[in-house]
């Protein structure tokens, strides 16, 4: 019994970026090298002609995997195919028990902007007995404000879905779109309130990183160097409160919950390419009775 939690996280951006035949191969030797049980992906697809990518990835992987995928199509300005479906998905170690697939808020197709109308996710899964949950927010610069409507309703929608029994807190993965002074990522660290609401989540690299910015995005990588923009961190992964999985008394004896050690992924080429214009994120969280 290893006595935590590995969760990965990363955006495959199989449906945007360029040369998935290559980078998919380049995920498959990361994530046999992390060794995980859970990994959260964003910019996962499938179509009538195309299987889910994310299903691939875990059809390449020693032993059993299952696969939870929820998205939505993508706006008709885009002239994608009818079939295609976008979004995020869980993949476990273990069966997922539960999944159920949220359109987070902010889509608006009445701007002219495709990107304005894209419809954005939640994918809520319990797997293993805990609840995880990842995301993808509004990839525009200037959408603060539809990004702090979307945290929002995500702490809402993880409080509501949460079952009380988890032998962990929740555990949020994604692609926030957020650098970790905004608004939006401070609301969820809580730093700040927003329209009257606070909320706190431990943030792995904050609580325990290792040197460095943590950039997530750099231009060193070329399928980011593209779009001409400095190095950001906009990749996160958060687990819940440990106080609630403390004990009856309120006291905590062990490290459940906690986040022990959290370290980019994805973020060296071991066969010849980059996984992503995202660099990943790899994150041991307690659990001392979980399972093997």
């Amino acid at each position: 019994m290893k006595g935590h939690l590995r969760v990965a996280q990363l955006n495959i951006g199989s449906l945007l970026e360029p040369d998935w035949p290559a980078r998919r191969h380049e995920i498959v030797a990361w994530l046999q090298r992390l060794d995980a049980d859970i990994v959260c992906l964003e910019e996962v697809w499938q179509d009538d002609r195309h299987p889910n990518t994310a299903q691939w990835l875990a059809d390449q992987q020693p032993g059993r995997w299952s696969v939870a995928f929820g998205g939505f199509a993508a706006p008709a300005a885009f002239g994608a195919d009818p079939s295609l479906r976008s979004g995020a998905a869980v993949l476990s170690r273990w069966p997922i028990e539960e999944q159920e697939l949220f359109a987070l808020p902010g889509s608006d197709d009445s701007t002219g902007n495709p990107w304005d109308a894209v419809e954005l996710e939640l994918l809520a899964t319990r797997t293993g007995g805990v609840d995880v949950f990842a995301t993808h927010l509004s990839a525009m610069p200037h959408r603060g404000s539809i990004r702090r409507q979307q945290v929002r309703f995500i702490d809402e929608t993880v409080a509501a879905w949460r079952h009380p029994a988890s032998p962990l807190p929740p555990v949020l993965c994604g692609d926030f779109n957020a650098e970790p002074d905004s608004d939006e990522i401070r609301f969820l660290c809580g730093l700040t309130a927003l329209d009257g609401r606070d909320t706190w989540w431990q943030e792995a690299w904050r609580s325990a990183g290792g040197a460095g910015p943590g950039f997530t995005q750099v231009p060193a990588n070329p399928y980011y160097a593209r779009f001409n923009l400095p190095p950001k961190r906009i990749d996160f992964v958060f687990v819940g409160d440990t106080w609630l999985t403390r004990n009856p008394d309120g006291t905590h004896d062990d490290d459940r919950g906690r986040i022990i050690a959290a370290a980019l992924a994805f973020d060296t080429p071991l066969t010849g390419t980059y996984a992503s214009d995202h660099y990943g994120l790899v994150v041991d969280i307690g659990w001392p009775d979980g399972p093997t």
